[in-house]
C-alpha cells in the first residue's frame, strides 16, 4: 500500500527576506522529500535538509550542535558555495542569512544540456484569475510549479472541479481543484507548464520584486 502521509518538499521563495523561526515543532508524520545540502563549517563538512530558501537566506534541518552566529557556507549546487551565518536556532532547525542575495531562478534552473528536472514549488505573490463554470474569481497565487499551483482567496472552489487559471504574462492553464484548506486551494494542471516558459515567467516575477524593493 502506498504511504498516504502528507509529503513535505522544499519551498523556494523569490522574496529577499531570510526565513523566520518555526512557530511550532515540525510534524514528523510528514514524508520528507526535502532537498539535501552540504554545510561547510570551520573544521568539517556535513549534510543538512533544506526546508525553504529565499534570495536572502534559508531554513535548514541540522543534525549537530551549531550555535547562533556561526559562520558557514552551504553548497546547493555542485561546486557552488554560498556564505552566510546562523541567525537563529529553534528545535532542530537553523535560520541562515546569506552574505549577499542569491538568484533563486538560477538556483532551480538546471544548467547544461543534460536532462532537466521539473522545477520545484516556488513561492510567489501574484494575481490569479480562476474560472469555474461561468464564474471568474480573482485570487492570489501563493506558490507554483510545473505541475500546479496554490491559490488563496475568498472564492469557495469545488474540489475535483475543472478550472482555468490565468496569470499575467502566461497563457491560460486548465486544471483540477485537488484540495482546499480554508481560503487555500491546490490546483493540479491538466498539462504541465513548459519549463522555458515558467522559468522566463519566474525571472520576470523576480525582476519585478527587485525593482519594487
Amino acid at each position: 500500500m502506498l504511504d498516504e502521509r502528507p509529503v513535505e518538499t522544499t519551498l523556494y521563495s523569490l522574496g529577499g527576506d531570510a526565513p523566520c523561526p518555526l512557530k511550532r515543532r515540525h510534524d514528523e508524520r510528514h514524508v520528507s522529500l526535502l532537498r539535501v545540502g552540504s554545510l561547510i563549517l570551520a573544521d568539517r563538512r556535513e549534510l543538512c535538509l533544506i526546508r525553504n530558501v529565499s534570495a536572502g537566506g534559508m531554513m535548514i534541518r541540522i543534525y549537530s550542535d551549531i550555535a547562533a552566529g556561526t559562520r558557514l557556507s552551504v553548497e546547493l549546487k555542485q561546486g557552488e558555495q554560498i556564505s552566510g551565518y546562523v541567525r537563529w536556532i529553534k528545535y532542530d532547525f537553523a535560520g541562515v542569512t546569506f552574505d549577499a542575495p542569491i538568484d533563486i531562478v538560477d538556483l532551480i534552473s538546471a544548467a547544461g544540456d543534460g536532462p532537466r528536472p521539473r522545477i520545484p514549488r516556488v513561492e510567489v505573490n501574484c494575481t490569479a484569475w480562476v474560472r469555474e463554470d461561468g464564474t471568474v474569481h480573482r485570487m492570489t497565487g501563493a506558490n507554483i510549479s510545473q505541475g500546479g499551483m496554490m491559490v488563496v482567496g475568498a472564492a469557495n472552489l469545488t474540489v475535483n472541479a475543472s478550472v482555468v487559471i490565468t496569470l499575467i504574462d502566461l497563457p491560460p492553464a486548465q486544471g483540477i481543484v485537488r484540495w482546499k484548506d480554508g481560503a487555500a486551494h491546490g490546483i493540479h494542471f491538466t498539462r504541465p507548464l513548459g519549463l522555458p516558459m515558467l522559468v522566463s515567467w519566474l525571472r520576470g516575477q523576480q525582476d519585478n520584486r527587485r525593482a519594487a524593493s
